[in-house]
């Protein structure tokens, strides 16, 4: 997929810095194309380290809906120098991420075109975690779209699952409603600016999981997800 205008980047996890941005009028706000762990779009200031999309989701600059088919990917800020303007017209929408985690929480892969390698390395680790052959694109869409969405709505699902079995990089949704990522032996609450409090991993009991349960398997099994150093 191309770069998009519209946010600046932060490190990736091969250690370049992309920078994505686009002038604003005096006076705006930040755009509604930011992405939470949940999956919503929202309009914060915080930074990205990755775009993507999940289809036309906008009419002018404002999102008219929450999808546009079952491929939802994250991709690079910057790939061969291209570049998009973000809410062109009949375009896909530019969508932002914190980090890779909250991408991967709120149901996105990775690209295939502009981070080939990490979309190798997530059929690989997701046929290894699931006990599976490696899986072709539409395969891997299919699956995550059943396991992100309610069938039949726009509501996000969630999992259960057991706190000993949780790898870096899981978001769960704490008591509070808030989510958290799994970092080590903590959890780091994920807020609209960034992440703050941290909680100490339980060791035992049941989890609710907001990361599909085939990401996580695919985490499980050693794909190295890009976090935030906010989280450790």
């Amino acid at each position: 997929m191309l770069a998009a205008a519209g946010l600046s980047g932060a490190s990736n996890i091969l250690g370049r810095v992309f920078v994505a941005s686009a002038p604003q009028r005096m006076g705006d706000g930040p755009s509604r194309n930011r992405v939470t762990p949940m999956g919503d779009i929202v309009a914060i200031p915080l930074r990205g380290a990755w775009t993507g999309n999940r289809g036309i989701l906008h009419s002018g600059r404002e999102i008219v809906r929450f999808h546009g088919s079952d491929l939802w990917i994250t991709c690079a800020l910057e790939f061969r120098g291209r570049w998009r303007e973000q809410w062109q017209p009949h375009h896909f929408t530019w969508l932002f991420f914190h980090d890779e985690a909250v991408s991967f929480a709120a149901g996105h892969r990775p690209c295939a075109e502009c981070r080939r390698a990490s979309y190798n390395a997530y059929q690989t680790a997701w046929a290894e975690g699931l006990g599976t052959e490696v899986p072709r694109a539409g395969a891997i869409n299919k699956r995550l779209h059943a396991e992100r969405i309610v069938p039949g709505t726009h509501r996000r699902r969630l999992h259960e699952g057991a706190w000993p079995d949780l790898p870096d990089g899981a978001f769960v949704r704490l008591d509070t409603g808030r989510p958290a990522v799994v970092a080590g032996a903590h959890l780091a609450e994920w807020t609209t600016e960034g992440y703050r409090d941290r909680h100490r991993r339980p060791q035992h009991g049941t989890a609710q999981l907001i990361t599909p349960p085939a990401t996580v398997a695919a985490l499980r099994a050693g794909y190295l997800v890009q976090i935030d150093d906010g989280a450790r």
